[in-house]
């Protein structure tokens, strides 16, 4: 995990430190005498979450960064945001996505405190796929506003989650499943948001492919890899298919997905964990074995154990 912190009335500084920490900048202020920005950054992988309170009115203009750059405002409003086709203005309550990771974008900061989430645009591609999988196009967001306030909701929900709840948490970061679960599933709710290029519906030849034998190289693959920070995208390679072709056979032949599978697989061997663990010698805690297969909500992997093994899982670590 890595952090970083900033706090200062300079504006000059402000804007260095901007440039570093996203992209080469311009920003200007009529009032530079009053300028104070405060910015805190937390990251794991390829996820970076900041929160930024700027008390003053401050233009900017951005080279692109390369990244998604997902906004929710909590207070203020950001005026004139303007990248190419788009022109828009954004107030307390608003989730949006700032720009494509390729264009500049500009705009003013209206004494705004907000959320930056910037993540890698190849996180996309490991959950979903285009409709032309022959060709290398990655999966890429077409529009800035989310589909409707419940998408919008879901995702700062899971932005705060993974905020709150997993870049603060020592015992979370250092497991590598905890870092490719929570990455995969802001991936995943951001395709749910947003318009986009992928295609989830399976064409002719995904049907066709979608045999069991795929499937049995699909399951092979995962029952070896299942303590490994593995994508949907290499289940997918691995068994031959498309990741579309993949989620079909799934749905088809056992009424699940590749994900939902691969998250039972997992419970089960912490489930043997929690088995074999010795109650009584206190080296062993049911939030770090969760973390350990992956599961970075303690209430989620409670009820997902409820329902599989009818017990809680301290019951399980506590029974001589």
């Amino acid at each position: 995990m890595h952090t970083l912190t900033f706090d200062s009335d300079d504006l000059d500084r402000t804007e260095d430190f901007l440039s570093r920490a996203y992209a080469k900048m311009r920003i200007g202020s009529s009032t530079p005498e009053s300028s104070r920005a405060r910015i805190s950054r937390s990251g794991l992988g390829p996820i970076t979450v900041d929160e930024l309170d700027l008390d003053f009115e401050m233009s900017y203009a951005v080279t692109p960064l390369n990244r998604i750059c997902l906004c929710v405002v909590h207070e203020g409003t950001i005026r004139d945001h303007v990248y190419q086709g788009v022109e828009d203005s954004f107030g307390p309550g608003d989730v949006v996505s700032f720009a494509p990771p390729t264009q500049s974008y500009a705009g003013r900061i209206c004494g705004a405190r907000y959320n930056i989430t910037m993540l890698d645009p190849a996180l996309l591609d490991q959950v979903a796929a285009t409709a032309t999988p022959s060709v290398t196009e990655p999966v890429r967001l077409t529009g800035h506003r989310p589909h409707s306030p419940a998408a919008a909701e879901q995702l700062r929900q899971a932005i705060t989650y993974v905020r709150d709840h997993v870049l603060t948490e020592p015992t979370m970061t250092r497991q590598p499943l905890i870092v490719s679960t929570a990455a995969q599933h802001l991936a995943a709710t951001v395709l749910s948001t947003f318009p986009n290029t992928a295609l989830t519906d399976p064409t002719a030849a995904d049907r066709r492919d979608a045999h069991p034998d795929a499937l049995r190289r699909a399951l092979a693959y995962i029952d070896d890899h299942a303590d490994e920070p593995i994508t949907v995208a290499d289940i997918a390679s691995a068994a031959h298919v498309t990741v579309r072709a993949l989620q079909y056979a799934f749905r088809r032949h056992m009424d699940t997905t590749p994900l939902a599978h691969l998250r039972q697989v997992r419970l089960s061997h912490a489930h043997r964990e929690l088995q074999a663990a010795d109650p009584h010698a206190g080296t062993t805690t049911v939030t770090e074995v969760a973390a350990r297969w992956g599961f970075f909500h303690a209430g989620r992997f409670a009820a997902l154990y409820r329902e599989a093994y009818r017990r809680t899982p301290r019951q399980t670590l506590l029974d001589d």
